[in-house]
């Protein structure tokens, strides 16, 4: 369609008389239409492939091929369908109104042309037109924001698989080096007391009998704690519940271990990923563990708020605490560190001897959803 810049439209009429040709074409050129015009439907077949105009006025009653079989040909082509098609008819000829419409006509105009008709007409169906082809872009502007969003979405589902990824990976380092350290520990002692065992047993039997018996023991303790590691690798610490449930289950096991009862203040409003949840459960585990074996607390608090920063965690206890500066390393401190830092989080030791400990950790914002 290249219609002049001043132009209402650009019309194409079939007709095979050609009073009527220039007739229609005068009438529309002077209400300042582009206006072409052919004798048959051939030669109107050609001339829209060309040029395809915004309005065609196809004559019925032609030699050869009638305005039904070139209106079919153009409905059946997608470069042409769209194109509105009025029909042209003599009041004295025979006018099929249903076959008219059901090959894609939407108008009819009769001969004799009356002008005010005429223009009602074209008008109407330009101005349709007009509606349909803005309809159609706003439903490719719609189609593309639509495939923006969803390679978004995609793109974030990627991430987020990669962050779960990435945090499970971290999980799995932390636990190898609690396996190297508490293992490599463990069966140095027991190396010890193997060749403690072995010194004394020409000497001190009994004394040898009870450092094996020593040694057993710590062979029992480092397979235990190996098997534990392996199935914490295994196994899902959420185990399909959500984080409020598993942090209540944990709170269950340090009260039966410790017969301190925790309180719990949990307000999470909105969903957590499962990376993020994992990390929390796995930071309220290290630090109940901890205060279970070295703070010899007889209160525990467990805070968790998600505010407008971020996430924020507290763990405090009113223990025998500790010199903070000196901790980097030690209570499993190192492990809640890097475990916070994959996440892009951070946490804050306040405590001293005497004094309990309080745990703060932040996730940033980016990480609620």
């Amino acid at each position: 369609m290249h219609p002049s810049q001043s132009s209402k439209g650009d019309l194409l009429i079939v007709d095979d008389t050609p009073d009527n040709l220039r007739l229609l074409s005068a009438m529309l050129t002077e209400q300042a239409y582009d206006v072409r015009s052919v004798r048959n439907g051939a030669a109107a077949l050609m001339g829209v492939q060309g040029q395809p105009p915004d309005l065609i006025l196809l004559d019925i009653n032609m030699p050869e091929m009638n305005g039904y079989e070139v209106c079919q040909r153009l409905k059946a082509n997608p470069n042409t369908r769209d194109i509105p098609v009025i029909f042209i008819s003599a009041n004295n000829e025979v006018f099929d109104k249903v076959q008219a419409f059901s090959v894609g006509g939407v108008d009819y105009i009769s001969k004799p042309f009356q002008v005010e008709e005429v223009l009602v007409r074209v008008e109407n169906q330009l101005a349709l037109r007009q509606l349909q082809v803005q309809l159609q872009q706003r439903n490719y502007q719609l189609e593309a924001v639509e495939a923006d969003l969803r390679r978004a979405l995609e793109q974030e589902q990627a991430l987020n698989q990669r962050i779960e990824e990435l945090a499970t990976l971290e999980e799995r380092n932390r636990i190898a080096r609690d396996i190297h350290d508490s293992l490599g520990h463990a069966l140095v002692a027991l190396n010890i007391q193997m060749e403690t065992a072995l010194a004394l047993w020409q000497q001190d039997p009994d004394r040898a009998f009870t450092t094996l018996v020593e040694a057993k023991q710590l062979g029992s303790d480092a397979l235990r704690a190996t098997r534990q590691s392996v199935s914490d690798i295994r196994a899902d610490p959420l185990q399909g519940q959500l984080l409020e449930e598993a942090i209540a289950a944990l709170t269950q096991d340090f009260q039966r271990t410790t017969g301190v009862q925790p309180a719990c203040e949990i307000d999470v409003t909105q969903p957590l990923s499962h990376s993020v949840s994992t990390a929390v459960y796995r930071l309220v585990q290290e630090g109940l563990t901890n205060i279970c074996k070295h703070a010899n607390a007889t209160v525990v608090t467990i805070q968790l708020q998600l505010m407008e920063g971020g996430l924020v965690i507290s763990l405090q206890d009113n223990g025998k605490g500790f010199q903070a500066d000196a901790a980097v390393s030690g209570f499993g401190l190192q492990g809640m560190r890097e475990r916070l830092q994959a996440l892009g989080g951070t946490l804050e030791i306040t405590s001293e001897p005497g004094a309990g400990c309080r745990l703060t950790a932040l996730l940033p914002s980016k990480i609620k959803n």
